[in-house]
């Protein structure tokens, strides 16, 4: 029998689990130029040195890179595939504006799927999940304190939900929370930006490690949810337009 590892080597595995954020799927991958390309402008988006609306041009791309412009426009598609930008016809591709109705479709969907791999886990309670989740909800932790964490909360969920949805057994369900996470991870940063919300955000994170321990099933998936849910609730929120100020009279 495997042990089960300590702390350390549990978040060690948290860490390496996404080894890069646009093809989390693979396991180990090897990339081609253009997934290169890809993972260096994905995570510029993701940290926000790209703008959303912000223009992605091409041969700029291209010369920064030093290769032509052919695998700049395969890399750009894959952006577009994960949602993270977006071709216009004849005025060339743009970083993905946020949107609250999108925030309100994926996260809902996210929220779902978690839930059932959550359910799923809580009944068998695979020992390297429970190992893996304890070293992130003391990360979360230490991050939870922070006036400003610079995203590295939501950073550490995203990879707390793709371990939670790959211990499931389900691979088709784990690929596409996967792919839904990377697409919700900018919203995440903003819903999980105030260090109230990411408190409370780790209340619900202790309480489901807590049901999962004891193989509470129901209280598990029921909060697995309900962090979904909060955190893009609060993303809409923070994207819904400021009313305009009136000047006195």
């Amino acid at each position: 029998m495997r042990a089960v590892d300590g702390p350390a080597e549990a978040y060690a595995r948290i860490e390496s689990a996404v080894a890069f954020r646009l093809f989390a799927d693979r396991d180990e991958p090897t990339l081609t130029v253009p997934e290169q390309i890809a993972v260096r402008l994905g995570d510029r988006i993701l940290a926000g040195e790209l703008a959303p609306g912000a223009r992605i041009v091409e041969q700029d791309v291209a010369a920064a890179f030093r290769v032509s412009r052919g695998p700049v426009r395969d890399a750009i598609r894959m952006l577009e595939r994960e949602g993270l930008a977006t071709i216009h016809p004849r005025r060339g591709a743009v970083v993905t504006e946020l949107s609250i109705d999108e925030v309100r479709e994926i996260f809902e969907v996210r929220a779902a799927l978690l839930e059932t791999a959550s359910r799923k886990n809580a009944e068998v309670r695979p020992p390297e999940l429970v190992a893996a989740l304890a070293a992130g909800v003391e990360r979360l932790e230490q991050l939870a304190r922070l006036d400003d964490d610079g995203g590295q909360y939501a950073e550490t969920v995203y990879r707390l939900s793709i371990v939670n949805a790959r211990a499931c057994g389900n691979r088709r369900l784990a690929r596409t929370v996967t792919a839904l996470s990377l697409q919700t991870l900018r919203y995440s940063k903003l819903g999980l930006a105030a260090r109230s919300r990411r408190q409370a955000s780790l209340k619900m994170w202790k309480a489901g490690l807590a049901a999962l321990r004891r193989g509470d099933a129901p209280t598990f998936a029921a909060l697995a949810r309900q962090r979904v849910e909060a955190s893009g609730a609060e993303a809409a929120r923070a994207l819904e337009p400021t009313p305009p100020t009136r000047s006195p009279r």
